[in-house]
């Protein structure tokens, strides 16, 4: 009885373990059929390829291994012929082998053209089969079935090998009770590898990213992953919200766009042309926040400090209520979706603009920093997608201090940071360098007693850790020519009151300080993330043709100067003129009746999906 339980456990273990090398074996094949861009690479990009793919590999095993478990599980208390046990993983791991093998095969042949692993975009086209085939010639069909027949084989031969130790005997009694818990225990470890371990974010294919490289980090993706985690990403984006026909929105979109030709020089409001930039993202940093006391002492003094010393956009709006869809917003100057994520859809957020590619074209070196998990919402994927040369976060950094639930606290990061700075000023080469905090995120929970609110008291210690980061930067000499932008990724619902949909809930600070602003001002205009990019990069004196929402707020009109944002069933607008929010449930205005603001909003909401659509 022991030595037939200890066959079934080793089964299961070795089934999963089996299933490991079979996808990691896909990597090598992979990089020999694109020999000339993996031959940069060398032998140690290749080890880390296969080092940094596991992660997915395993989480393909997990799925894998969920059906011989529970096969393994009835096997204990249910007699049936050891035949039929046989016939019935046979045939399970028959189609696994001939569902890998087609997915990699048609992936390897893809790449070249698509230039990112197999994803759902293919049902796009396997709707013609006709026309998709038309594409395809003899040879490469020759090609790739025989790789498709290859791999299959082997892995079949691989499950008849592992299928060997199956033991279909039920235990009974004792026996059977001792080994339901085992393979319970067992289950437990596999919804870990299915999950992608403990840590804050689940499986995605951000997590095998390690290079700048982006062929590397394609490399060591799974394309069977890759393919059926965007299975629900498949749809048309295009007939998401159809207000108007083609023609219609497109005209419409022209009065709108942000970098339409005939936009006048912006006024300039920094000192220097070419400063090294700074970005640090404030985890849910309210404008509601940001203007609250408690008994008359502020929550964030150090903001109004730094928003009298700079320059302040006093009617700045976020784009969305998620930090995804906010980064994205800030980053590359795209709008934020209703229901969708770009950030979580590779396949489209890589042909994304960006600031640090439009940067790194000028000649700076580019770097972003978290102090907890970049996989997480695929962060990491989109943000080397996207041009961004080095990335910093949790897994990276190693300091005394223990790190919360979401990582490294701010007073950790900001002091590194800071220092970081500080260096990069040393090298004498220009940089934009990004932080996104994270202290001021629930469960807020600080090393900081200042207020009894909770919320409030996290907000105060985030305050505080930034304030002396910009202290210890105005000290150094990286100050003198430095553009130091804090920005928020999003709002956050202080007072409880507020609702979910209204401007104020969205309404966050903006504050530009550093030695290359020229002098403090107050900026009226209403803009929102999605303006940062052009208006950066204008008075950076660098183009910004391939953002078309980005509006450079320092330019005089045209275009209308508005603040657009999203929330998951509608959008709000907000400009000088008023108000006007839109329910996509309802399918109607719940705030604000101006018909020219409720036409901006259903134009801004169209378009971003049919570009969407496009990519």
């Amino acid at each position: 009885m022991l030595d037939g339980m200890k066959r079934k456990l080793l089964f299961v273990l070795v089934v999963f373990a089996a299933t490991v090398v079979m996808m990691a074996v896909q990597k090598p094949v992979f990089l020999a059929y694109y020999a000339a861009e993996a031959a940069e690479a060398g032998f140690g990009g290749w080890c880390r390829v296969l080092w940094h793919g596991l992660s997915l590999d395993m989480t393909v095993a997990g799925y894998v291994t969920v059906v011989p478990l529970l096969v393994t599980l009835l096997s204990l208390w249910v007699r049936l012929p050891q035949r039929l046990w046989r016939g019935i993983l046979t045939g399970y791991f028959v189609l696994i082998a001939l569902v890998t093998a087609a997915i990699f095969a048609v992936d390897v042949a893809l790449y070249e053209h698509w230039g990112f692993r197999l994803d759902s975009t293919i049902l796009i086209y396997l709707a013609d089969p006709k026309e998709a085939m038309a594409s395809v010639d003899f040879w490469l069909g020759v090609r790739q079935l025989l790789l498709f027949a290859l791999y299959a084989a082997a892995m079949i031969w691989g499950y008849r090998r592992v299928l060997r130790l199956f033991d279909g005997e039920p235990v009974g009694g004792f026996g059977a009770l001792f080994g339901s818990l085992a393979m319970v225990m067992l289950a437990g470890f596999d919804f870990l590898a299915i999950r992608g371990g403990t840590g804050a974010s689940v499986a995605n294919v951000s997590k095998v990213y390690f290079s700048p490289v982006l062929f590397l980090n394609h490399a060591a993706t799974n394309p069977v992953f890759s393919f059926l985690s965007s299975l629900g990403d498949h749809k048309d984006y295009a007939a998401e919200y159809p207000f108007y026909d083609e023609p219609t929105r497109a005209a419409k979109f022209e009065t709108l766009r942000g970098n339409r030709p005939d936009s006048a020089p912006a006024r300039r409001v920094l000192r220097t042309q070419r400063p090294n930039v700074v970005v640090v993202i404030l985890e849910s940093f309210a404008r509601t926040v940001m203007d609250e006391q408690v008994d008359g002492e502020p929550v964030m003094p150090h903001m109004r400090r730094l928003r009298e010393e700079g320059i302040w956009f006093e009617n700045f709006f976020a784009n969305s209520f998620r930090t995804d869809r906010g980064e994205v917003a800030l980053l590359s100057g795209f709008p934020a979706q209703t229901r969708t994520s770009i950030m979580k859809l590779p396949g489209k957020s890589r042909s994304l603009p960006s600031l640090a590619r439009s940067l790194d074209s000028a000649g700076y070196a580019t770097s972003f920093s978290y102090g907890g998990d970049l996989n997480f919402t695929d962060q990491a994927s989109y943000m080397y997608a996207t041009g961004w040369q080095e990335l910093v976060w949790q897994k990276d950094l190693h300091f005394a201090t223990t790190p919360s639930d979401w990582g490294y606290d701010d007073a950790v990061m900001c002091d590194w940071f800071a220092d970081r700075v500080i260096d990069l000023d040393r090298r004498g080469e220009p940089f934009l360098a990004g932080l996104l905090t994270l202290s001021s995120h629930k469960p807020f929970d600080v090393p900081f007693e200042k207020f009894e609110n909770r919320i409030l008291n996290a907000f105060a210690f985030s305050d505080e850790c930034v304030g002396r980061m910009v202290e210890r930067l105005k000290a150094s000499p990286a100050w003198d020519n430095l553009l130091l932008v804090l920005v928020a990724d999003h709002g956050y619902p202080y007072p409880r009151s507020l609702t979910y949909n209204e401007p104020l809930r969205h309404r966050i600070p903006m504050i530009w300080t550093g030695g290359a602003v020229a002098a403090p001002c107050v900026v009226e205009e209403y803009a929102s993330q999605i303006d940062l990019c052009a208006t950066l990069l204008g008075q950076l004196g660098l183009p910004h043709d391939d953002y078309d929402y980005s509006k450079d707020i320092f330019a005089p009109a045209p275009p209308r100067k508005f603040a657009y944002y999203t929330f998951n069933d509608g959008f709000g607008v907000v400009d000088a003129s008023g108000t006007v929010v839109w329910d996509a449930t309802t399918q109607q205005t719940v705030s604000g009746d101006d018909p020219e603001l409720l036409e901006i909003g259903r134009t801004m909401l169209q378009t971003t999906y049919v570009d969407i659509s496009r990519r």
